[in-house]
C-alpha cells in the first residue's frame, strides 16, 4: 500500500494515509531546545537533555492510537450536544475526507477534513527559540454557519525522563500545573515543585479562553473512566478551571471561536516553552502572539534551508535519487549531526548516552559542505575527548561534557577501550581541510581528555599532535598477528571477543587514516612525515595480506587464541561484509583479491532489501561472541542488513570502476525507492533506517530504527562523492564518477570555497568511470582536479566519460 508521495517542488514528503504501519516524524527545534513530531501531531519536546529536561509524556511504546504528548481536538455545537473529534485523527479515530502530514525541512503541517471542517496546523520552532509554534487555522466548507471550539493539550512528563516512570510515588506528589491570567489571555505554568524558582514550562495562545484544564483525571472523566479517544471533559460546556498541585497534569485551553460562517477561517496561535520563569517568558509569549511574527519565524526557517541545500544539488536518471539527495538525506545528516543518537522513536533518550565519538565524526563528514565552521567547531570538541595516550573516550555528554566509556565497561573481562573511536578522528580533520583548505586548523591547539583532581585537561596539543597519537596508538596497540587489539569493540559494538582479540576493521580503518594523513603530508610538504606513515601503511598491509586472507575473502577477526573469525572454518558468521568493503577503502587488498572479496559479498550477502553484514547468523546466545548473539539469526548486526555498511560496499565498488554494482546497491537501500513497499518497510520513505531484517528471519525486508544512524552521513557521501563523484580534495574540487553504464550522463550544481560549480557529465561512450576530458569555462583542463578560485564566481565544468 501507499501512503503517500514525495512532493520536491515544495521539499516535502506528504502522507496521506495517517494509519501507517509505525509512526513516522519529524524534527522541530534542535537539541537545544526542540524533539520530534510524529505524523498525527503527537510531540515529544524537550529542552536541552532529553533525558533530565523533557517536557512532553511521550511514550513510545503506548499503541499508535493513543494520545502522545500533545494534540488537538475540534468541538462542533449541535442541537444534541458537542461533536468532539481530533483533527489529527489519533486519538478520536474519526473519519476523515482528506488528510496530509506534510514533513517538511524543519516543520510539520497537518492538514485534515471531517464533519465540514478544514484544519490546518503548521508546528515549528523558531530559529534561535525556545518555544514549539502550533499555528492553527480551522475553515468552514459547509454551506452554514458552525459554531466551533478549538481545544489544543499538552501532556506534561517530570523533567526527569527516567523518574517519571521508575518512581509512582515522589513524582506525581511534586508536579504543578495552574493558569495565570495575562490581560484578555491565559497563561498554564507548569513545573516540579523543585524547579519552581528555576524552570518553568508555560502554555498559551493569542486568542482568549473560556476555560482550562490541568489534570487528566478530571479532563479524561476523574471516576467514569473517560478516553483520550472520548474526554468525558469536552462533553460539558466549561473546563473545570482547576490548578492541580499534584497527578499527571495538563495543559487544556478551550477557545471558543463562536459561528463560523460559510468559507469563514479563525486562526489560533499556540506557544509551548520553558525559560526561566513566567517573567522571562512574558516578551516572547507577547511577541509570537502575533501572527505576522509566526509567519516571519516561518519564513526565515525556509530561508536556512534554502541557502543549506542550494550547496548541493543533482539531476540524474533516477528521480528517487534526485529526490533523497537533494532534500531528504541533507535534512537528515543535519538532524543526525545535532541530535547524535540522543532522541528518537526508537532511541528513548532515557539513559547516559552521548554523542559518540564514532558517530560524531562519521555524521560530520556529511554536514561539512554546508556548515563547515559549525563542523569544525564540532571536531574540536571531539578531539578534546581523546586521551594523551592516544585512544579517545567512546561517547560525551554535550552538557556536563564528561566523558564516558561506553558499554565497555559493563563487561569486567573485556578492555575498557574501543580499538575504532579515536582513528575516525583522522577523516574527519582531514574532510574539513579538503572542504575549506583552512591547513592552519592543523596548529590549533586542544586539551586531551586526561584531568587533574580539580578536573583539569594535564595536557594540549595541536590537531596535527593529536591526530598522530591516534596512529601511533593503533600501531603499538597490536596483537599475536600484528594487528590491532579488539579493545571492547570495533565499529560492530557487538562482537565483544576476550581480551587479546585482533580486529581487522580497525586495521583497514588504520589504513584508510594513513591514507588520509600521507595525502594531507604531500599536500602540505612534509615529505618526512609522508615517509614514516607509508612506511607504516606498508608494515600494516603486509599483516593483514600475510593473515587475513581466507581464499574467497577476508577473515574479520582473530579470536584471544589467535583462531580466524569471519572465516569458512566457522560454522557461524563465516564471512563478515566489513572485512571486505574496507579492505578495498583501505587499500591493502591487492587487485586481484578486492575483486574476489567484492564478489563474494555480492554472492553470499546481498539481497533484494540490502547488503547482510554477515551470514549465517548464529542462533543461540554465546557469551564469547558477545552482544550479537543476543539477536536472533537475521537481525540487526546478526546477519541482518545492517544499512550503515551497505554505503562502503557502493564507495568499495566505485574504487574497483564497478558502477553497476555500485549504483545497484544504492539504490536498493535509498527509502525513497520504498515508497510503494511500505507494508514491507514500514519505516519513513523519506529518511534512512539503521537496520532491516535480513532473510534468515521470517520478517524479512522489515526496517527500524530510522532517523539517527550513521547510514544517512555514509550514504550521502556514497551517493555524492563516489558514485556522482564529485568531492572536494587538498588541492581543489575532483570529478572523478562511477556511474551505471546505461546513464548518458547528469547535473551537479555545488558550492565550494565561495565559489559555484554547474557540471554538467556526458557519458556518450555508456562507460562507467573513466575521465577523458574536462572543459572549465570553456577551456580544456588536464586531469579532473579544478584548483579553487578564479575570476568569476560561477563556473560552468564539462566531463566527458570514455575508455
Amino acid at each position: 500500500m501507499n501512503y503517500g508521495y514525495f512532493d520536491d517542488r515544495h521539499r516535502e514528503y506528504v502522507i496521506t494515509n495517517p494509519r501507517t504501519p509505525v509512526k513516522w516524524i519529524n524534527y522541530i527545534g534542535n537539541l537545544g531546545f526542540g524533539g520530534f513530531v510524529d505524523h498525527t501531531g503527537g510531540a515529544l519536546i524537550c529542552k536541552g537533555d532529553p533525558t533530565f529536561n523533557r517536557i512532553t509524556k511521550y511514550l513510545q511504546q503506548a499503541p499508535a492510537s493513543e494520545f502522545k504528548g500533545e494534540s488537538l481536538y475540534l468541538r462542533i455545537h449541535g442541537r444534541d450536544g458537542y461533536r468532539v473529534f481530533s483533527p489529527f485523527f489519533v486519538p478520536t479515530l474519526d473519519p476523515y475526507d482528506l488528510y496530509e502530514c506534510h514533513v517538511g525541512l524543519g516543520y510539520t503541517r497537518i492538514v485534515s477534513e471531517s464533519y465540514g471542517l478544514r484544519t490546518e496546523v503548521t508546528i515549528f520552532v523558531p530559529s534561535g527559540e525556545a518555544v514549539e509554534i502550533r499555528d492553527i487555522r480551522v475553515s468552514n466548507l459547509t454551506g452554514e454557519a458552525v459554531e466551533v471550539d478549538v481545544v489544543p493539550v499538552v501532556e506534561y512528563t517530570h523533567p526527569n525522563a527516567l523518574m517519571q516512570f521508575t518512581n509512582a510515588d515522589w513524582v506525581p506528589q511534586t508536579m504543578v500545573s495552574k493558569a495565570e491570567p495575562d490581560g484578555e489571555y491565559t497563561v498554564m505554568v507548569q513545573y516540579p515543585f523543585m524547579n519552581r524558582d528555576s524552570r518553568v514550562n508555560y502554555f498559551t495562545s493569542n486568542l482568549p479562553a473560556s476555560s482550562y484544564e490541568t489534570d487528566r483525571r478530571r479532563f479524561l472523566g476523574a471516576n467514569e473512566y473517560g478516553t483520550w479517544a472520548k474526554p468525558l471533559g469536552l462533553f460539558a460546556e466549561r473546563l473545570s478551571g482547576a490548578d492541580s498541585l499534584r497527578g499527571d497534569v495538563l495543559s487544556v485551553l478551550l477557545h471558543p471561536l463562536g459561528k463560523l460562517e460559510p468559507g469563514a477561517t479563525r486562526r489560533l496561535v499556540t506557544q509551548l516553552g520553558q525559560e526561566a520563569s513566567l517573567e522571562a517568558a512574558r516578551p516572547g509569549i507577547r511577541k509570537y502572539r502575533d501572527p505576522v511574527a509566526v509567519d516571519s519565524a516561518l519564513d526565515e526557517l525556509k530561508a536556512y534551508w534554502e541557502r543549506y541545500l542550494s550547496i548541493l544539488q543533482v539531476q540524474t536518471p533516477d528521480p528517487a535519487m534526485n529526490s533523497i539527495l537533494n532534500i531528504h538525506n541533507p535534512h537528515q545528516c543535519y538532524i543526525t549531526k545535532n541530535w547524535s543518537r540522543y532522541l528518537s522513536y526508537y532511541q528513548l533518550g532515557m539513559g547516559s548516552r552521548g554523542i559518540g565519538m564514532r558517530d560524531g565524526n562519521q555524521d560530520v563528514l556529511a554536514v561539512l559542505p554546508a556548515i563547515p565552521q559549525e563542523g569544525r567547531e564540532f571536531i574540536r570538541r571531539l578531539l578534546s575527548f581523546q586521551k594523551a595516550n592516544g585512544s579517545a573516550m567512546h561517547s560525551y555528554n554535550p552538557l556536563s561534557l564528561e566523558g564516558s566509556l561506553g558499554d565497555s565497561t559493563e563487561m569486567e573481562d573485556r578492555p575498557h577501550y574501543y580499538s575504532d573511536d579515536h582513528l575516525w578522528l583522522v577523516l574527519s580533520v582531514c574532510a574539513y581541510i579538503k572542504e575549506t583548505g583552512e591547513t592552519a586548523f592543523l596548529d590549533e591547539k586542544v586539551p586531551f581528555y586526561d584531568r587533574d583532581k580539580q578536573g583539569q585537561p594535564l595536557e594540549e596539543g595541536t590537531v596535527r599532535e593529536h591526530l598522530a597519537r591516534a596512529l601511533a596508538f593503533t600501531r603499538k596497540d597490536i596483537g599475536r598477528h600484528g594487528l590491532p587489539l579488539l579493545g571492547f569493540a570495533d565499529w560492530n559494538d557487538t562482537v565483544n571477543l576476550p581480551s587479546g582479540a585482533e580486529s581487522l576493521f580497525s586495521a583497514h580503518l588504520y589504513g584508510r587514516a594513513l591514507k588520509e594523513i600521507i595525502g594531507l603530508a604531500e599536500f602540505l610538504g612534509d615529505a618526512a612525515a609522508a615517509s614514516e606513515y607509508r612506511a607504516a601503511y606498508v608494515e600494516m598491509q603486509a599483516r593483514v595480506e600475510d593473515a587475513a586472507w581466507d581464499g574467497e575473502w577476508y577473515v574479520m577477526y582473530f579470536d584471544q587464541d589467535g583462531n580466524p573469525v569471519g572465516s569458512s572454518k566457522n560454522e557461524k558468521g563465516k564471512l563478515h561484509l566489513n572485512g571486505q568493503s574496507w579492505a578495498v577503502l583501505s587499500g591493502f587488498a591487492s587487485p586481484e583479491r578486492a575483486t574476489r572479496a567484492m564478489d563474494s559479498v555480492e554472492m553470499h550477502l546481498n539481497t533484494r532489501y540490502g547488503i547482510k553484514v554477515s551470514t549465517p547468523g548464529f542462533n543461540g546466545y554465546d557469551r564469547t561472541y558477545g552482544g550479537i548473539t543476543t539477536y536472533p539469526p537475521g537481525a540487526k548486526e546478526n546477519g541482518g542488513i545492517f544499512l550503515h555498511p551497505n554505503p562502503w560496499a557502493v564507495i568499495a565498488e566505485t574504487l574497483l570502476g564497478n558502477g553497476d554494482r555500485a549504483y545497484q546497491y544504492y539504490a536498493q537501500i535509498n527509502p525513497a525507492g520504498k515508497n510503494d513497499l511500505i507494508d514491507i518497510y514500514e519505516c519513513e520513505p523519506y529518511v534512512y533506517a539503521q537496520n532491516i531484517l535480513g532473510d534468515e528471519h521470517p520478517n524479512f525486508g522489515l526496517a527500524r530504527n530510522s532517523w539517527l544512524s550513521g547510514t544517512s552521513s555514509w550514504c550521502y557521501q556514497a551517493g555524492t562523492q563516489w558514485i556522482l563523484g564529485v568531492r572536494p580534495d587538498y588541492g581543489g574540487l575532483r570529478i572523478d564518477p562511477c556511474i551505471p553504464s546505461g546513464w548518458d550522463g547528469f547535473t551537479v550544481t555545488r558550492r565550494f570555497r565561495g565559489q559555484v560549480y554547474n557540471i554538467v557529465v556526458h557519458n556518450p561512450e555508456r562507460v562507467s568511470k573513466g575521465v577523458i576530458r574536462m572543459v572549465v569555462d570553456g577551456k580544456e583542463v588536464s586531469g579532473n582536479l579544478i584548483a579553487p578560485g578564479g575570476v568569476a564566481n560561477e563556473h560552468r565544468v564539462e566531463i566527458w566519460l570514455g575508455k
